[in-house]
């Protein structure tokens, strides 16, 4: 349980740190598998930081109630923009990690880890980018979304399942995430 917290601390922190990095941009459609009915979030007064007044462990908690996930927490790699939470594994169901990271000024087609991997689509109308093992590990997928022209959201999951379930899990929660991002 303790590595499985220190992976996702250290694939979230990877993924932070591309803000710096260099540009991939990828090709392809990925398709979200349903409409989400979550409210808007507020607009904000920043026009510099869409992100200003939203809390990225107020909107996990929010989409993820009532799946046996504890409360989220500020990650260790970015306190100040990213949330996770980690469900134990219990009986038949697996071990789920869970992170969202707010990031003005990051567009969403930048510092994909794994392009070979990655597709170029739409989460419920929204430009964004799905990546298969972004950290080149089986279990993992995360989704991009474009939030305004310079500013992304980075959906990270990472569990024991195979690649193929984290990226159906990931794309049933970013559908539910999507609607609460200010628009674009």
């Amino acid at each position: 349980m303790i590595a499985r917290g220190i992976t996702i601390v250290l694939a979230t922190a990877a993924l932070t740190a591309g803000l710096a990095g260099c540009t991939s941009e990828v090709g392809g459609q990925a398709t979200p598998s349903s409409q989400a009915t979550a409210t808007t979030a507020p607009a904000t007064a920043d026009p510099g930081n869409p992100f200003a007044g939203l809390s990225p462990c107020t909107i996990l908690d929010q989409v993820l109630a009532g799946q046996g996930f504890p409360p989220a927490a500020p990650t260790l790699a970015d306190s100040k923009h990213g949330c996770g939470t980690e469900k134990p594994t219990s009986g038949n169901v697996q071990s789920v990690d869970v992170s969202l990271i707010l990031q003005p000024g990051g567009n969403y087609k930048n510092n994909v880890n794994n392009p070979g991997q990655a597709s170029e689509g739409k989460v419920n109308g929204r430009p964004a980018i799905e990546e298969q093992e972004p950290q080149h590990s089986s279990g993992q997928c995360s989704i991009r979304f474009q939030v305004k022209q310079d500013s992304r959201a980075l959906l990270v999951l990472s569990s024991s399942l195979d690649t193929a379930s984290a990226c159906n899990q990931v794309k049933d929660i970013a559908e539910k995430v999507e609607p609460l991002l200010p628009k674009n």
